[in-house]
């Protein structure tokens, strides 16, 4: 279900669009909450397809939503959406999922890599399944869902690869607080690094998105001392709105591959992609801190 404070965001939204998502069809991994299916819900109203590939076919004890409920979701948005009970992290789950999208809507035009694991722990504390996790999830899922849709791209005239993974910032302060969940995060930057360059002379555009505030999500707020740090965060709407101008072009300067419609190559942040698309106020995203009171997101 959407929670009041997505909707008092979505409603408030100051993003005007100048290009639309109708009849693209949409793979991706995750999404049944949070950033994904704000993402997701902002296509719909497009008309876009979404298929979406997530682990959640039943209801969660502690998390709220379910692959088939934002199915629904996206649906009463305007959209058409295929919900795909899968793995990210297994082959035939992903091909599974790749084969579907291209049974149900005749092709793919977008990846969006969204499904991603968070552990902050330093080296000492983090359990090694939580590695692995990471690993197999951000940057193993990542690449894989990439590789195994780049057939259906490929015939799309418009494709892209979008993904939720920081600008590859050196800095050594970000490895130093918790080097797990940096490699894992980086692991999905350099996978937009590669496929840019890889791609170029096929059309598709490759990206990836990280938001400059702390967003509301329930993995934020299932961290110790998250419901309090969520106060000071923005809403997913910012993260969809940005998402939608990355995906239609939406002004955005830099080099184009050959038959794309957008740049590529790029690590964006919400701000810098919603600036380039006329908005200088922020504050409609916020969930109520005031600007100078919001929680900076990592890696920036």
């Amino acid at each position: 279900m959407t929670s009041s404070n997505d909707a008092r965001s979505a409603s408030a939204s100051p993003y005007r669009a100048t290009g639309s998502l109708r009849g693209r069809t949409i793979l991706m991994s995750g999404g049944s909450r949070g950033i994904g299916l704000a993402i997701a819900t902002r296509a719909a109203r497009d008309g876009a397809n979404i298929v979406l590939l997530a682990k959640t076919g039943r209801p969660h004890a502690t998390l709220a939503g379910t692959v088939h409920t934002a199915a629904e979701q996206i649906e009463a948005a305007g959209g058409q959406a295929l919900a795909v009970v899968g793995d990210v992290r297994r082959d035939e789950d992903v091909a599974g999922a790749v084969a579907a999208a291209v049974e149900r809507f005749g092709g793919i035009d977008i990846v969006l890599n969204n499904a991603s694991a968070i552990d902050l722990s330093t080296t000492d504390t983090v359990d090694m399944k939580r590695y692995d996790l990471m690993q197999d999830i951000n940057v193993r899922g990542t690449f894989l869902l990439s590789k195994l849709a780049l057939p259906a791209l490929r015939k799309s005239d418009r494709a892209h690869i979008l993904t939720l993974s920081p600008p590859l910032n050196l800095d050594p302060k970000w490895a130093g607080r918790h080097l797990a969940y940096t490699m894992a995060k980086y692991g999905m930057s350099l996978t937009t690094l590669g496929l840019a360059e890889e791609l170029k002379a096929d059309g598709i555009a490759v990206n990836s998105l990280w938001p400059c505030t702390l967003i509301d999500t329930a993995a934020i707020r299932n961290m110790p001392g998250g419901e309090a740090m969520v106060h000071a965060a923005r809403g997913p709407q910012i993260m969809a709105d940005a998402a939608h101008a990355i995906l239609t072009g939406g002004n955005l300067a830099g080099p184009s591959p050959a038959g794309a419609g957008v740049p590529s190559g790029n690590f964006y942040t919400d701000e810098q992609v919603l600036a380039a698309a006329g908005i200088t106020d922020f504050r409609p995203y916020s969930l109520g801190a005031a600007e100078e009171q919001l929680v900076p997101d990592i890696f920036l």
